[in-house]
């Protein structure tokens, strides 16, 4: 689907005059992200993690949390970790483990079976946690809406402390009567209200270590050991990469690049990434996270968490290689399913809403469509056509179903609207989940369908790319992609910098790789330097462009390192003739 180009305002001419430190492209870059304030642009730009990482303490229930599980620890009483079954999830939940052992504590840990029980907290669950005989229940990333099941485990005889990221429910009434760790509670003063799951986990950590009587050097030590694992479960749950999570990350991707877990080193290798090139935020989306997601669509997320937690190498090897056939699983079962879905979007012509359904007969359980999975076929349709999607699946209680929408579309507010015919449900507004019988189904579709027809009935639905800046070709060089790096990493809210440049001239096009999928041009303008710009399996995209074609291109500049040789090259992301 050709894509609208939407070039960022300029920024200001007196934003750029308060700045003469910083090049008008930087400023550019950092106006698009709404850094603009002096302390702002230098915390942004720092490297000095500790100033940029707020205490632990902030948190309004933070120093009951840590006196209660330090009860329980001198106490010799069962903890039990409760998670979730995503990356976000089971590195929170591997983080928490690793601390409360280093202090003896009497600890298990109890992911729930995506499919089987589904996300959050649940009767089933509670019961064998207290057959276990637990004293305690620290939930990571999940709790905040489970307020029924919180009760249940305290008349059990049962503690609980809930450790969060995801939105409360609107009636502060609503929430589990517990200690809560979670920084978008009502009143909650914690600064920073963007941690993920595994953050959160970190902060009632840190607060375990720090509260220690360890020394001071040792206490850091084991902090900073932990940020690997902040590193992974921020990028993959795709939080913000602005504020105290840029920090972790940085700081963290250190970390990663020279972590001592067994599993995370196999786990690379089998990723064939052991090549000298430090790790980036992109391998952690691309690359490990997927790895470590699978465990929990494919099978059970304990595979993951073992993988986190072994010291064991040839274990950890095992584990790194069962969780890589596991994930070429996961992406064989995405692209039929994603077939199958594109299939019925050609029956939904002018509807403002894709919904694709698993189309079995009810006594063909067995081939139900993946729940694991359906997520991502939901992301996949809705970026192919740019409009909200849920992918839906049928159960052996019903139908289970995961949406993903566009920016214009807040997909949490519309599902709210039709909890009446759902069972349970949450999300965020770019992402949600759901169960609901059979008899709903219909009523369902048609309620959903109704709130996003009268949402989106002014909005043009094209979508978009939306260009940091304008570019000369002249105006690049080593220097500004140095300053570009700077920014990294890369993520949410801080995406790598799209730039466009108009009316440059072809001078020479190479097909590259063993299948000649891969494509080079040569761009001139009109000083006598000629840029590389590359498309990784672009060949049949832009196989109808010729030598001597004038272009506007749309494209990240990067670093190419070759033999010791640094060069700049610009990364093919959209082409249109020059008019």
């Amino acid at each position: 689907m050709q894509k609208n180009w939407q070039l960022l305002t300029k920024a200001n001419t007196k934003f750029i005059k308060q700045h003469p430190e910083y090049s008008e492209v930087v400023l550019q870059l950092l106006a698009n992200r709404q850094l603009k304030e002096n302390e702002e642009i230098e915390a942004f730009f720092s490297q000095n993690y500790e100033q940029l990482i707020y205490s632990p303490f902030l948190f309004r229930d933070m120093e009951a949390a840590v006196n209660l599980i330090i009860k329980h620890v001198k106490e010799q009483n069962l903890i039990y970790i409760y998670g979730d079954y995503d990356a976000d999830g089971v590195t929170a939940t591997a983080l928490l483990y690793d601390v409360l052992a280093l202090f003896k504590a009497k600890v298990n840990v109890y992911l729930p079976d995506r499919v089987a029980e589904g996300y959050g907290l649940n009767k089933a669950a509670v019961d064998l946690i207290n057959k276990d005989g637990a004293k305690l229940i620290v939930t990571v990333d999940c709790g905040i809406r489970d307020k029924e099941r919180v009760e249940y485990a305290k008349k059990l005889g049962i503690e609980v402390v809930v450790t969060d990221h995801h939105m409360p429910p609107e009636n502060k009434n609503d929430n589990p009567q517990c200690l809560i760790i979670n920084a978008q509670l009502h009143n909650e003063k914690y600064p920073d209200k963007n941690l993920p799951g595994v953050a959160v986990s970190f902060k009632l950590a840190e607060a375990l270590i720090r509260k220690s009587n360890l020394g001071e050097d040792k206490k850091e030590k084991i902090i900073e050991s932990l940020l690997d694992l902040v590193a992974i479960g921020t990028i993959t749950d795709i939080v913000s990469l602005l504020g105290e999570n840029r920090a972790l990350v940085k700081k963290g991707l250190e970390v990663l690049n020279k972590t001592k877990r067994k599993g995370l080193f196999e786990l690379i290798k089998v990723a064939n990434l052991n090549n000298n090139r430090n790790l980036d935020a992109w391998n952690i989306s691309f690359q490990l996270g997927p790895r470590i997601n699978a465990a929990g669509r494919m099978d059970h997320a304990n595979a993951a968490f073992k993988l986190l937690t072994t010291k064991d190498k040839d274990e950890a090897a095992t584990l790194a290689n069962n969780l890589d056939e596991k994930n070429k699983d996961r992406q064989r079962l995405t692209d039929e399913i994603f077939l199958e879905v594109d299939r019925q979007v050609l029956e939904q012509k002018g509807k403002k809403v894709i919904v694709g359904v698993c189309q079995v007969e009810d006594d063909e359980v067995a081939d139900i469509w993946n729940e694991g999975v359906i997520g991502l076929v939901a992301g996949k349709i809705c970026e192919k056509y740019y409009l909200p999607t849920l992918v839906i699946t049928k159960t052996e209680d019903g139908y289970k179903g995961s949406g993903r929408s566009i920016p214009e579309l807040d997909l949490i507010k519309i599902i709210e609207q039709s909890a009446e015919f759902l069972d349970k449900y949450g999300g965020h507004p770019g992402a949600c989940g759901f169960t609901l019988k059979k008899s709903n189904f219909k009523n369902f579709t048609k309620k959903v369908r109704e709130l996003a027809e009268k949402e989106l009935a002014k909005v043009d639905l094209q979508p978009k790319t939306i260009i940091d800046c304008e570019l000369n070709l002249n105006q690049i060089n080593l220097d500004l992609a140095q300053d570009v790096e700077k920014f990294a990493p890369f993520g949410r809210d801080n995406e790598r910098p799209k730039f466009v440049t108009y009316n440059v001239k072809i001078a020479d096009i190479i097909n590259m790789g063993l299948n000649a999928q891969h494509v080079k041009l040569k761009l001139k303008a009109d000083n006598p330097k000629v840029f590389n710009a590359i498309g990784f399996g672009q060949a049949d995209k832009w196989n109808h462009l010729r030598i001597g074609d004038t272009i506007d291109i749309v494209y990240y500049i990067e670093i190419n390192e070759f033999n010791g040789y640094r060069d700049v090259q610009l990364k093919i992301l959209d082409i249109k003739k020059h008019e």
